[in-house]
C-alpha cells in the first residue's frame, strides 16, 4: 500500500533520497555483516515490566526469533497489507514484531501502553485491523484482558506470556518450529520500500488524534537526519528510554540502529536510576533525555558522579526549549555534547549538532534553516528538504528576522496525509505542498544568526506533555457528557518536569461545583488514557470564548498561570 504520489516517489528516487531497502532488508544486511555481535538487549527490569526472561540478542539469533513470530503470526492469518496493532511496553518483543510483521508485508500500527478504550476504539474505527498483539502482564498486573471485550467480533487477540483466558492467542519467542507455508509466503511477496510500514497517532495540528501513515523510504530519510545528528556507525550502543510507538523512539532509534547494524538497549517505563545504570553497564555511547531530567541531573550532580559516563558521547534532548546553561555544562565539565531536536510523526527533522553548531548556547537555541539556498549543512536531510515561515494570517511567507510565523516543510522525511482523512489534509498542506507544522518560530535577529531559526511556541492548542501530544478538543468532546457541567474546556499550562500539565476549566450545571476528582473519575470511565487527565480545576462562571463561540485556550492558559 503506497499513499505518495507516483511523481513523488519517481523525483526523489531520481535524487537518490529514497531508496530499495525496507526494514527487512536492513536486517538481513545486519545478519550479514555482523551475525554473532550484539544487536538487541532487553530493559534489566523487563521481568518486573511484562514478566519472562532478560533478553541479550546477537543478530543471528534476532532474526531466527523474527522468522519464528512471523510464522506465528502467518498461522494467526495475517498477510501483506494487513494493519496490526500492537500494544507493547518496550521489551525486546516489540523492535521484534516491527519485523516479524513487517516480513509478511503487514502494516504495524502501534500504539502506547497508557492508551486505554477510548484511544483503542478510535484506533479499531479508523483502521479495521487484521489483529491485536499485547503481553498478558505489565507491571505485575494483568493487561490483556481488558482489551479482550473491545475486539471481540473485530479481529484474533495475540498476547506474549501466559494467559489463562480463552480465546487469546499465544505467542512465543522460543517456539522454533517455521512452517513452510510461511516461508514459501514470505519468499514470495513482492515488495517496495514505498510501501507504508506504521500508522502511529498523533494529535497532529488539529482535532482527535489521527493516524500517521509513512512508508521504509519515509523512515529511512528520518533515519538519516538522527545518524547524521548523532553520527552513528556500528559501534554504537544506542539505549532508548522512549516508548517505540512514534518518532521520537522509531525515526531517533528503530531505524537508525539497523541502518547502522549498532547495538539497540531497551528502556521504559522511565526510571531515573535505571536508566543511569544502563549507561554505565551497558557502556551506552548516544542516549535521548527530555530538558527537564538534564537540567535536574546537573542540580544534583551527585547521580551523575556515581556512575561511569566515559562512554557516554551524546545525549538528544528536545520536546521543549534547551537551557544555554544545561547544554554548555554537559560540553564544558562531562565531554558530552547535547543535540537539540525538533520532530513530529509526519516527518519533521530539525536537529542541531555539535558539528553544525560547535558553541552550546547557540544549539540550545536555534535550528538550522533546512533549504536555505546557498548554505551548507552537516547534516544530508538538509539538502533534501524544504523549509519556510509564512505569517499566521495572511500565509504570505516570512524573511524578515523577530517576526514569529509558522514553520511549513517539504521533501522527502515529510508523510502524505493522515489516514482517511482529507477533509483534514486539506487544511493542513499548503497548496504546494508545504506540511503546516503549526509550530511558531522566527529567524533571530543579527547578521550572524539569519542561517538560522528559532522555537517560539505552538500556533495550534496542541498540549504536549510528557511528549506526548493531547488535542483539547479530544477531552472537551468526552467531557461534554458529564451531568454535572454545563460546559467545560481544557488547557494545557507550563510545567517544569512535563513541559506541560493539563488543566481544566468548568461551568457547574448544578448549584454544587465539581471537584477535580469527579472529572477525572468520569474521563477515566470514558475510557480515556490515564496521561490525559487533568491536574488542576478552575471553577467559572462562563468560558471566555470568541464572537463565534470558539473556546478562547489563551485566556484558560492565563487564568492557570495566575493561580501559580
Amino acid at each position: 500500500m503506497k499513499t505518495t504520489p507516483q511523481n513523488l516517489i519517481e523525483h526523489y528516487r531520481n535524487e537518490g533520497w529514497w531508496g530499495d531497502e525496507t526494514l527487512t532488508d536492513w536486517l538481513l544486511a545486519a545478519v550479514d555483516a555482523r551475525p554473532d555481535e550484539l544487536a538487541l538487549v532487553d530493559h534489566d527490569q523487563r521481568p518486573v515490566i511484562a514478566g519472562g526472561s532478560v533478553q541479550r540478542l546477537s543478530y543471528v539469533q534476532m532474526a531466527e526469533k523474527v522468522m519464528m513470530l512471523c510464522s506465528q503470526f502467518y498461522e494467526a492469518g495475517i498477510r501483506m497489507g494487513d494493519i496490526v496493532i500492537v500494544q507493547l511496553p518496550n521489551i525486546a518483543e516489540l523492535p521484534i514484531t516491527y519485523f516479524a510483521l513487517d516480513r509478511l508485508g503487514a502494516i504495524i500500527s502501534p500504539v502506547p501502553v497508557q492508551y486505554g478504550r477510548f484511544e483503542i476504539n478510535n484506533a479499531i474505527a479508523e483502521l479495521s485491523p487484521a489483529a491485536y498483539v499485547t503481553t498478558y502482564s505489565f507491571k505485575k498486573a494483568p493487561f490483556v484482558d481488558e482489551k479482550l471485550s473491545l475486539f471481540k467480533g473485530v479481529c484474533p487477540v495475540l498476547c506474549f506470556g501466559e494467559s489463562a483466558s480463552p480465546g487469546i492467542g499465544h505467542l512465543d519467542l522460543h517456539v522454533e518450529n517455521i512452517g513452510s507455508e510461511c516461508s514459501e509466503y514470505v519468499g514470495s511477496l513482492v515488495r517496495s520500500a514505498d510501501d507504508i510500514v506504521t500508522i502511529c497517532w498523533t494529535s497532529g495540528t488539529t482535532g482527535q488524534p489521527k493516524g500517521v501513515p509513512r512508508s521504509h523510504n519515509h523512515w529511512r530519510v528520518s533515519g538519516f537526519a538522527t545518524i547524521d545528528t548523532a553520527g552513528f556507525s556500528e559501534t554504537d550502543v544506542l539505549l532508548n528510554p522512549f516508548p517505540l510507538v512514534n518518532m521520537a523512539a522509531i525515526g531517533g532509534f528503530l531505524f537508525p540502529w539497523i541502518m547502522c547494524k549498532s547495538t539497540l538497549v531497551l528502556h521504559h517505563p522511565f526510571d531515573l536510576q535505571g536508566f543511569l545504570k544502563q549507561i554505565e553497564n551497558e557502556k551506552v555511547s548516544y542516549t535521548i533525555a527530555a530538558p527537564a531530567v538534564l537540567n535536574m541531573l546537573l542540580n544534583e550532580r551527585g547521580l551523575l558522579e556515581a556512575i561511569d559516563l566515559s562512554s557516554l558521547r551524546a545525549i538528544g534532548s528536545g520536546g521543549a526549549p534547551l537551557t544555554d546553561w544545561m547544554v554548555r555544562c554537559f560540553q564544558e565539565d562531562y565531554k558530552i555534547v547535547v543535540d537539540n531536536i525538533f520532530g513530529s510523526n509526519e516527518g519533521l527533522c530539525l536537529t542541531s549538532n555539535g558539528r553544525d553548531l560547535p558553541d552550546a548556547a547557540d544549539r540550545a537555541q536555534y535550528f538550522p534553516r533546512l533549504g536555505l539556498e546557498g548554505k551548507v549543512w552537516g547534516n544530508r536531510v538538509a539538502a533534501m528538504t524544504k523549509t519556510r515561515l509564512v505569517d499566521l494570517e495572511t500565509r504570505k511567507p516570512v524573511t524578515e528576522p523577530g517576526v514569529r510565523a509558522e514553520l511549513e516543510i517539504s521533501g522527502p522525511s515529510v508523510f502524505d496525509g493522515y489516514w482517511q482523512a482529507e477533509e483534514t489534509n486539506r487544511e493542513v498542506f499548503s497548496a504546494d505542498g508545504y506540511f503546516r507544522t503549526g509550530d511558531v518560530f522566527e529567524i533571530p535577529i543579527g547578521e550572524d544568526k539569519r542561517t538560522y531559526y528559532r522555537f517560539v511556541g505552538r500556533s495550534k492548542d496542541i498540549i504536549v506533555r510528557g511528549g506526548m501530544k493531547i488535542s483539547p478538543d479530544e477531552i472537551d468532546s468526552v467531557l461534554a457528557g458529564h451531568p454535572m457541567l454545563a460546559a467545560a474546556a481544557v488547557a494545557g499550562y507550563d510545567d517544569p518536569v512535563m513541559g506541560d500539565r493539563i488543566g481544566v476549566a468548568v461551568v457547574p450545571a448544578l448549584n454544587e461545583a465539581p471537584k477535580l476528582e469527579d472529572i477525572t473519575g468520569y474521563l477515566k470511565e470514558q475510557g480515556l488514557a490515564i496521561f490525559k487527565l487533568p491536574e488542576r480545576l478552575i471553577v467559572l462562571d462562563a468560558l471566555p470564548v470568541n464572537a463565534t463561540g470558539k473556546v478562547l485556550r489563551r485566556e484558560l492558559q492565563n487564568l492557570f498561570k495566575k493561580e501559580d
